[in-house]
């Protein structure tokens, strides 16, 4: 494999510790919007009070995936993580493919965060009296990510490490709090872990919630190049941040329906889904804890921005550098060594579908977020599967000496279960979308055409510039 050149721009090397690159995977997963936003909603309509077995279950064939993912990932280093992966063990086209899906899947994630964060912002104004168009504060939003995501990685990654710490504090305290008063009127229920409530009608709706709640693992990836020691602080920080992202959301989502009582959970979220968290906040600790909870949801919010803006300028830098997207998106900053042009690019996209967005009176939570969240899901779980794909194909074409278990069980495994799980979600597409519409066909389809771009443009490039071609895919460092 080609080397490759630092003609276009480098990234900064040797930046983030283990750690460092963890809190940018809890960052793009967003724990304190998952629970608040998500797990009321996950309950519902999915498996009910079973929700906290699914995370397990599903916590459980991503650590599999991490096993092939991680072995690959010592032999590969790429700021294009998955397109690389699949790349070199799928070929050029699938892994354009597989690069085309990944940067429409987070596009895709930081329009609907978009939408959340200038909804939520929006509402806290109107309670003071001051009327603020969500799209309005959303653009406002989006300058700020832009100021932060041209800034050198280290200060993102302090800057998140505070935002994931002050969120994690606020959900312990909760979680504390269930403890210390002996649960809920049913004490400590096991329910939600007994197989029959975990594979109970709505696991796969279920299922379509919980991926998303891993979604951004595969940042460790992201940030090889500006890792400090990546052989041994990637692995570490792909299985630490996992392990962290199960337990977190199993337990505090356990914590959660304990503190109502599960044989009522149902009833008592129906009532205000929207509303639930606060509410036992301000019964469990006090208001306090409640108003901090309203803030730092915006925090949050926050947070998932800067992470995906940063991931998908990874994305374009790494297209850029091997010119199968502009070269110019590769060109990085003298200071800082981010990826600006890319950065400011996808800025400057995001103001104007915002700007449409709000010409057109889009509403944030029911037309933004479906059609940001919606694709975004199916091409990320579609990428990972083709990345399990790849890394059997990988070891098995340059035969390396790996264990059958790293090389063959576990991807193959994880890629049967990630094919299974891109099925799911596109048969419960109006779950994400809201309900019975046009999009549950056409994002599908549109998903799939993006995949084909990405291969016609590989071939494009095959025909007319075989060496850009050849380049496609190559790596930092491959032994």
């Amino acid at each position: 494999m080609e080397q490759i050149s630092t003609a276009a721009g480098t990234l900064r090397k040797n930046a983030l510790g283990m750690w460092n690159i963890v809190f940018f995977v809890l960052a793009t997963n967003g724990p304190l919007t998952g629970l608040i936003g998500v797990i009321p909603t996950a309950i519902l309509m999915g498996n009910g009070v079973g929700l906290p077995g699914v995370f397990l279950l599903v916590g459980a064939v991503y650590l599999l995936f991490a096993v092939g993912f991680v072995a690959m990932g010592r032999h590969i280093r790429n700021a294009g993580a998955f397109y690389a992966y699949v790349a070199v063990g799928l070929g050029r086209p699938l892994g354009a493919a597989s690069a085309f899906l990944a940067i429409v899947a987070y596009a895709g994630m930081q329009i609907a965060c978009y939408g959340l964060i200038g909804f939520f912002t929006s509402e806290a104004f109107h309670r003071l009296g001051i009327n603020l168009e969500w799209w309005v504060a959303s653009i406002g939003y989006s300058i700020l990510v832009q100021l932060f995501g041209t800034r050198n990685i280290e200060f993102n990654g302090r800057f998140l490490a505070l935002l994931m710490l002050a969120e994690l504090v606020v959900i312990l305290i909760f979680d504390i709090a269930v403890v210390g008063h002996g649960g809920g009127p049913e004490g400590f229920s096991a329910a939600s872990f007994d197989p029959t409530n975990v594979f109970a009608a709505g696991l796969g709706a279920a299922l379509v919630f919980v991926g998303g709640a891993f979604m951004g693992f595969e940042t460790t990836a992201i940030y090889a190049e500006e890792a400090r020691d990546p052989a041994k602080t990637l692995p570490r920080a792909t299985f630490t941040a996992l392990i962290l992202i199960m337990l977190f959301y199993s337990i505090s989502t356990w914590l959660f329906l304990v503190a109502i009582g599960p044989s009522t959970a149902i009833d008592t979220i129906s009532k205000d889904p929207g509303a639930i968290w606060f509410q036992l906040s301000t019964k469990l600790v006090g208001v306090a804890l409640a108003d901090a909870i309203n803030i730092l949801l915006i925090t949050s919010l926050f947070a998932v921005l800067l992470s995906f803006h940063n991931s998908l300028s990874r994305y374009l830098f790494s297209m850029g550098r091997e010119k199968i997207l502009p070269s110019v998106l590769a060109v990085t900053h003298k200071k800082h060594q981010t990826p600006y042009i890319a950065s400011s690019l996808q800025t400057l996209l995001c103001v104007a579908l915002l700007i449409i967005f709000g010409i057109t009176g889009a509403d944030p939570i029911t037309q933004v977020l479906p059609l940001g969240s919606a694709p975004a899901t199916i091409g990320i779980l579609a990428v990972q599967c083709l990345a399990s794909i790849s890394v059997i194909r990988y070891f098995r074409k340059n035969q390396l000496s790996v264990s059958p278990w790293k090389g063959a069980i576990a991807p193959s495994v994880s890629a049967a279960a990630l094919a299974f799980g891109v099925i799911l979600i596109i048969s419960n597409m109006s779950l994400l979308t809201g309900g019975d519409s046009i999009f549950n066909t056409l994002i599908p389809i549109g998903m799939l055409a993006v995949a084909i771009s990405g291969m016609c443009l590989a071939g494009w490039h095959k025909w007319r510039n075989p060496q850009i071609y050849a380049n496609l895919g190559r790596v930092l460092n491959e032994g």
